[in-house]
């Protein structure tokens, strides 16, 4: 017997139905992928679409060579052509967007406004919120300077908690990481410090110790942790122009009543990242808070071979946000079906007309009609098992009489009516009940 075909570790199905190991369906990804498009369209950022594989050398320079991303977790490999060439599945979406833009002149004396969404990979540990295969939505913009579109992307992801109904749930978090010559006196102060105590750091801060010693600030190691008590604040070495920056958005965040946390060790560890970083967290998701990160990292356009040019973005992790709302139980984006077509066998045909000429009308509602047979008790109990708000029920009577019976499935209420006047009524009577 042939072993049984699973899918990969850490990569995972996503469902139309909830089973006890993929609770979160494809409905509720549908129902937060809806408002983020819709909010993209909003404030009036267009969507690019990007390939999943690259060039190797895009990530290992824009990510960096001594990274954990590009030394143990991308997923790459050589292509058949000759010579062959190494390639990687993308890691994280900001890399091959600036080569897009770079590629296709999008950002030469142009500001952008893009956003982009779907799998990215890396190889880590599978847990809770984290996979090998992972979805990502992503906000990229291109061209601005001031601490204005970093105000726009914050108050934008507030609005998003808010049409989620998260808003009680996430936290802001906000830091400065100062220009490059600010941080690079950090750094080597940083270090100074970490050397002194360098026994009581775990491995991973060893070996970032000198390679990206930033990134011993975000350690979860308690006893890391205890040594960066004392350590040197970023803060305290910030140029004057990222002082006012902060400033600037702060000020922003306070008329528009966002509340935020200013936490010294929220880093970036790579050197294109400058000034604004910030971190949306939540408390109901275990180890796995951060939903939403982002920053301003002009460097990375001239790191991969292109004029300066100022950018801000950032990333929202969809398996995080989807689990959140799941975990939360939250029904306001749920997408039930509305409407569910029951018929007599010799009406099958024109029940699904009827269908037809309602998806004509009613374009925002979900009509489903039942196909297959069965009797009438059989039937509702399936449009009852769909979470349908009405059936309509097409018998021999209604053929008759060229009628329909309108059902309402929860309050057990029903009428029939000319199959001319259905429209209209259930145009006005599920707006009603909405």
């Amino acid at each position: 017997m042939s072993a049984k075909i699973t899918a990969i570790r850490g990569m995972n199905d996503i469902l139309p139905v909830a089973i006890k190991d993929a609770p979160v369906t494809t409905k509720d990804w549908q129902a937060v992928e809806q408002v983020l498009r819709q909010l993209m369209q909003q404030y009036g950022y267009q969507e690019i679409r990007l390939p999943i594989v690259e060039t190797t050398p895009l990530f290992k320079r824009a990510i960096g060579e001594v990274t954990d991303i590009v030394e143990k977790e991308m997923y790459t490999f050589d292509d058949r052509g000759t010579p062959p060439e190494s390639l990687t599945l993308r890691p994280e979406g900001t890399a091959g967007c600036v080569r897009a833009c770079l590629e296709h002149s999008l950002t030469y004396n142009k500001t952008q406004r893009l956003w982009y969404t779907g799998p990215m990979f890396r190889y880590e540990k599978p847990q809770k919120g984290r996979y090998r295969q992972f979805h990502q939505f992503g906000v990229e913009t291109f061209g601005m300077t001031g601490a204005d579109i970093e105000a726009e992307l914050i108050l934008m992801t507030a609005r998003l908690w808010k049409l989620l109904g998260l808003t009680d749930v996430v936290s802001l978090e906000l830091n400065s990481l100062g220009e490059k010559e600010s941080r690079q006196a950090y750094r080597a102060a940083l270090i100074s410090y970490l050397e002194q105590h360098v026994e009581q750091l775990d491995d991973d801060s060893k070996r970032r110790l000198h390679t990206n010693p930033l990134r011993v600030l975000d350690s979860k190691d308690p006893k890391v942790q205890a040594v960066l008590v004392n350590a040197p604040q970023l803060f305290d070495y910030l140029d004057e122009e990222s002082r006012a920056h902060q400033q600037k958005l702060t000020a922003v965040l306070d008329a528009a009543g966002v509340s935020y946390t200013l936490n010294p060790r929220l880093v970036r560890g790579l050197d294109y990242y400058n000034k604004t970083v910030f971190e949306w967290v939540t408390t109901a998701l275990g180890s796995q808070g951060t939903v939403c990160a982002g920053g301003r990292y002009d460097g990375l356009v001239t790191q991969l071979g292109g004029q300066a040019t100022p950018a801000v973005g950032f990333a929202i992790g969809l398996e995080r946000l989807v689990l959140l709302i799941d975990t939360l139980q939250q029904d306001k984006i749920s997408t039930e079906t509305d409407i569910y077509l029951v018929a007599d066998e010799n009406a099958v045909s024109q029940a699904l007309l009827v269908a037809e000429t309602l998806r004509n009308t009613l374009t925002k509602y979900r009509i489903l009609t039942h196909c297959g047979g069965g009797s009438f008790k059989s039937q509702m109990k399936k449009a009852d098992k769909t979470g349908a708000i009405i059936a309509l029920i097409l018998g021999q009577d209604e053929i008759a009489q060229q009628t329909v019976t309108v059902k309402w499935l929860q309050k057990g209420e029903q009428v029939t009516l000319p199959q001319t006047e259905l429209s209209d009524y259930l145009h006005s009577t599920l707006g009603a009940s909405a």
